[in-house]
């Protein structure tokens, strides 16, 4: 499997999806331009062995990150609302006892779908729980996108280490330069 090249993953699937699009140098980066990107997504997501990383899958899963991007990036967007619920329409959750006790399994009449309806669901749970926590980067050159579980819910980057770093260094060269 290639090497994750994105510089945030482990974000709840929705964002981990979003952030298949990232900066690098000024330059827009994406993972998923072709199947062997979305291998590396489904993988880092734990997807690859219940779907396949083909042309009908990468299609609905692009559908599914404009949509979401559309709804992340301007909350409560009519058309983005509508783009994620037609995403949704193609899967459903069935309820399920195991061993285990109660249990849901997500069925969807076209596998090629599930990725796409699994990112969205996941953003739905993650609405459901904290919507205000669902936060794009400060930095003003970073399309990233995190959910905040610092404890007080005031993370402001992506990265202390990239963005974070990058910002404190301006404003202190912007003070030694009043100086």
């Amino acid at each position: 499997m290639p090497h994750d090249p994105r510089p945030l993953t482990g974000e709840p699937l929705s964002l981990d999806l979003l952030n298949t699009r990232w900066m690098h140098d000024g330059v827009r980066q994406d993972l998923l331009t072709g199947t062997e990107g979305l291998a590396v997504w489904l993988a880092a997501n734990g997807l690859d062995g219940r779907f396949a990383a083909d042309a009908p899958t990468l299609d609905h899963v692009l559908r599914a990150r404009d949509a979401l991007a559309a709804v992340v990036d301007t909350p409560g967007d009519p058309v983005g609302i509508a783009r994620v619920d037609k995403v949704l329409r193609h899967g459903r959750i069935r309820a399920t006892l195991t061993a285990e006790g109660p249990g849901e399994e997500a069925e969807f009449k076209d596998p090629a779908r599930g990725p796409a309806w699994l990112a969205a669901r996941d953003y739905l749970h993650l609405l459901a729980g904290a919507p205000d926590r669902i936060r794009g980067c400060a930095h003003e050159a970073c399309i990233l996108h995190f959910f905040d579980t610092s404890r007080n819910g005031t993370r402001r980057w992506c990265s202390m280490a990239a963005c974070g770093n990058r910002a404190k260094a301006s404003r202190h060269y912007a003070r030694s330069r009043e100086t």
